[in-house]
This record gives structure tokens, sequence and C-alpha cells, in this order.
């Protein structure tokens, strides 16, 4: 249902590398990008994240109570993609672990909180 969520940034150079890390840990690109504005994904593939200076021209702001959710392979990627955003200039939500059952089956979810060098918050998470 969702096509693609867009943050804004104060510093698209500084996203960017933060976002690019991202993406390549998760076997994507860039796959948009004009003027202010640059979207990570795979045409036809699951939901992307696009970043943009505001359209209005002020400052950007997070979200309160935003958070975006990056689906990870394995519990080991959850780790890498945790281990790659605190490398390029993100900060600590929570690091990886077990974070309660999904479903009446009790699958667990296992994830990893994050912030981008913005203040958006995002997450790393594997049910299984």
């Amino acid at each position: 249902m969702i096509g693609y969520v867009t943050l804004g940034t104060t510093d698209l150079p500084r996203a960017a590398k933060f976002y690019d890390a991202l993406a390549a840990e998760m076997g994507t690109a860039r796959m948009m990008e004009f003027g202010e504005f640059i979207a990570w994904g795979t045409p036809g593939g699951s939901a992307g994240i696009g970043l943009t200076k505001p359209y209005d021209g002020n400052a950007a702001t997070v979200g309160n109570g935003v958070m975006v959710a990056l689906e990870a392979a394995d519990k080991d990627q959850v780790h890498r993609l945790y281990d790659i955003a605190l490398a390029n200039g993100g900060t600590d939500e929570g690091p990886p672990g077990p974070r309660g059952e999904v479903g009446p089956d009790g699958t667990g979810f296992y994830a990893a909180y994050f912030r981008d060098p913005d203040g958006n918050k995002l997450n790393a998470y594997v049910i299984g």
C-alpha cells in the first residue's frame, strides 16, 4: 500500500550518506534524484524512503511519534543496519534485541531503533 515515505532534512548531502549506507546493506540504491529530493528503493518493489529539504523553506523537524520501519532479512542484518546507522551519524534509540511476540502463535519480533542525522526515528526489524 505505501509507495514511499518522505522525511525532511536540513543537510541533504549528510543525510544522503546515511541513507546510501543503509540502502546498500539492504540491496537497493537511489531510485530517484532531482533538485533537493533523493529517494531510495526499487521501482515496483517494497516501499522506499525519500529525503528532501521542506518545500515551504522552513526548517525540517521530527514528527513526534513518527517512525519508519525497515524490514531486515534476518537478525544479523538488524545488527548490521543498526551498526551502519551509528557509524554514519545516527544515534541509538534502542540496541538490537527481542521486543515481544507477534500474533497468536507467539512469533518473535526482533528490532533495533535509531535516529538519522536529522533526528528522524527508524527501526530495523525482523519477525520470526
